[in-house]
C-alpha cells in the first residue's frame, strides 16, 4: 500500500491526525500494515499473538473471554470504522485479563505493531488520550455485558442480542444457536430452548439457517 493511501485510511480512524508532525506519521506509516483474516480465525489469543492497535476496515470482529473448562463469553464486537485496542492488551499495563479476539467474518484491517504502539503510548500525549478513551469505550461495554450476565435473565438477554441485530442488520439474522450462545456465555441447547418459546409466541420464525423477527413490538417487550 502506498504511503499516502495509508495515510488517508488511517485518518477516517485517528481524529487527531492534523496534530501530529512529519516525523510522527513517517513512524506510524513505517509501522503499521494492512491485513486480512478468514471467518474463524483467531487474531489475539490471551497473552499470546499480540498484534497492537487494530482498525477494522471492514468485517466483525469478537472480543471475548474464556474460562479454564472452555466456556466462552462475549465481551463486545468490533465493526467497521472502530479501532480493537485490546488487541494490544500485552502493552496496556491496566488490562490483567487475558481477551481472545476472533474474526466472524472475513475482516479487512490495518495494524500498528505493538511495539509502535507502546512507543507511541508512552511518548506521544495525543496517543496517550486517545488509547485512554478507547479502554473507557470498551470497559463500559465489558460492564454492560457483566451486567447482563449477573443480573438479567436470559430470556432477556436473548431478546435484547435479537432486538440489537434486528435493528443493525434487519429480520433475518444468520447466526447459528452455536454462535449466539458463545456471544450470551450459554449452552446452545438453552439458546435453542428459548428461541423455540419464542417461535411458539409467535415473536420470531426459526429454519436451520436463520432467525427472522415477525413481531419486532413482543421482541422488544421482552427487553424490558
Amino acid at each position: 500500500m502506498e504511503k499516502q493511501e495509508k495515510i488517508n485510511q488511517l485518518k477516517k480512524f485517528i481524529d487527531f491526525w492534523d496534530k501530529l508532525d512529519e516525523k510522527t506519521i513517517d513512524y506510524i506509516c513505517d509501522n503499521t500494515y494492512e491485513t486480512e483474516y478468514e471467518a474463524g480465525e483467531i487474531l489475539h489469543n490471551g497473552d499470546c499473538n499480540c498484534l497492537g492497535i487494530v482498525f477494522v476496515k471492514s468485517g466483525i470482529l469478537r472480543v471475548y473471554i474464556m474460562s479454564e473448562e472452555g466456556k466462552e463469553v462475549t465481551l463486545y464486537r468490533e465493526e467497521a470504522g472502530d479501532i480493537c485496542v485490546l488487541a494490544a492488551s500485552c502493552v496496556l499495563s491496566e488490562i490483567t485479563f487475558d481477551v481472545h479476539i476472533e474474526s466472524i467474518t472475513n475482516t479487512d484491517a490495518l495494524i500498528l505493531t505493538a511495539g509502535a504502539s507502546a512507543n507511541l503510548i508512552e511518548n506521544n500525549i495525543y496517543f496517550e488520550n486517545f488509547q485512554n478513551k478507547l479502554k473507557a469505550q470498551r470497559m463500559s461495554d465489558i460492564m454492560w455485558t457483566m451486567q447482563q450476565i449477573l443480573f438479567y435473565s436470559f430470556d432477556k438477554r436473548l431478546a435484547i442480542f435479537l432486538y440489537d441485530e434486528l435493528v443493525k442488520n434487519g429480520p433475518i439474522i444468520t447466526y447459528s444457536h452455536l454462535e449466539i450462545a458463545k456471544y450470551l456465555g450459554s449452552a446452545r441447547e438453552v439458546v435453542s430452548r428459548m428461541l423455540k418459546y419464542f417461535e411458539k409466541e409467535g415473536i420470531i420464525s426459526v429454519s436451520r439457517k436463520e432467525i427472522e423477527i415477525l413481531d419486532k413490538k413482543k421482541l422488544f417487550e421482552h427487553t424490558k
